[in-house]
């Protein structure tokens, strides 16, 4: 059969993104469209995040605002403060889900949860309102225990089962899986519990980022056979895998290593820091999907792994559902921009995104 020059994807979903807040939300918001994605479910991890109900509609408005045509979805951060009747109000506010970071693991998560069975009265409302938990699948680094961030999801797992077994009508999302093990340990699970992969994790490994700013995100890009398993998934229809892309703008100056300082009229000194973690895709999402799929020959997935997938275990409403139409490049054109830049994020704040300056082989047709 001949490749297609053109595909239609029934609205493409992006279930985790984070879209940030000030001058970064008013940027990168918009281009949550241009990237080719109708549906959006919107991380909660903002500086303060979002734990009440009263934000997250607040939060939902202002994305509406910068983007009227997206479908925001929201959540709440899993905190102290989340009660049982905030998860009963959440419901009738049509938040979906509750999105659980273990403490410090990623960006803004320092004030993630170290327990999980502190919360299990939160997630017995969820089970009964029928919300998501949206799990970020890893576990701290510790010398004690052995960990670092190529086996922190591999040792988070365990408590997958825990959770799954003690509240078995609960709808689990385990996010941004990066391992062979967290792919296999699903898809033994029951058909309450779905896992999200993103487009750069089915082209990076842990080579790519090592020394590489730009390609370093949390969780980190594992091995060979990793990706293997993730490809593999997508390629055999598995129905309850679908694009999250963790889209995660950084200012371009936190994307590069600082070196150590001294001041030496004030005798300071100013130790060296690393980068930020967390890749952004937004603006090329859906063309960037395609090739990638296509690179691996599970094109013919695309429809299922950008949309049908994740929209039913979300359970959404498949009315007025538009499209979006892909078409192959010309030779000269598909590629990326090395940077988005826009009121209040020029210079070194504008956004390096991923496969900056790369072609990409597809295109959303604009009318």
């Amino acid at each position: 059969m001949a490749a297609p020059e053109t595909i239609t994807v029934p609205s493409p979903s992006d279930f985790h993104c984070h879209l940030r807040q000030g001058a970064m939300c008013a940027l990168v918001t918009p281009l949550v469209e241009q990237g080719g994605i109708s549906t959006c479910l919107v991380m909660p991890n903002l500086q303060p995040p979002i734990t009440t109900v009263d934000q997250a509609v607040s939060y939902r408005a202002e994305l509406q605002r910068l983007a009227p045509s997206v479908h925001f979805l929201m959540t709440l951060y899993l905190s102290p403060s989340l009660t049982p009747d905030e998860i009963c109000k959440a419901s009738k506010a049509g938040i979906t889900g509750v999105k659980s970071y273990p403490r410090g693991v990623t960006t803004n998560s320092d004030g993630g949860i170290e327990s999980y069975e502190a919360y299990y009265p939160v997630f017995k409302a969820m089970e009964e309102e029928n919300m998501i938990l949206n799990l970020h699948g890893e576990v701290p680094s510790s010398e004690e225990n052995g960990i670092t961030v190529l086996n922190a999801e591999e040792a988070f797992l365990p408590q997958l089962d825990k959770l799954v077994k003690a509240f078995p009508r609960l709808r689990i999302v385990v996010e941004h899986a990066t391992t062979r093990a967290a792919v296999e340990k699903v898809k033994l699970l029951p058909d309450t519990v779905a896992c999200s992969i993103t487009a750069h994790h089915l082209q990076l490994i842990v080579d790519d980022w090592a020394g590489q700013g730009f390609n370093y995100c949390k969780p980190v890009a594992k091995k060979w056979e990793d990706r293997a398993a993730l490809r593999d998934v997508i390629k055999s229809g598995h129905p309850r895998f679908f694009l999250g892309s963790d889209s995660a703008p950084h200012p371009l100056h936190n994307k590069l290593p600082t070196p150590p300082t001294h001041d030496a009229s004030t005798n300071t000194h100013t130790p060296a820091c690393g980068c930020a973690a967390g890749l952004f895709t937004s603006p090329i999402l859906l063309p960037l999907t395609a090739h990638l799929l296509e690179s691996f020959g599970a094109l013919d997935q695309l429809e299922a792994f950008t949309s049908t997938n994740g929209r039913k275990f979300y359970q959404l409403s498949e009315e007025g559902k538009a499209s979006v139409t892909l078409r192959r490049t010309k030779e000269d054109g598909g590629v990326v921009p090395v940077r988005y830049t826009g009121e209040g994020t020029e210079g070194e704040k504008g956004v390096v995104p991923f496969w900056a300056g790369k072609r990409l082989g597809w295109e959303v047709v604009r009318e």
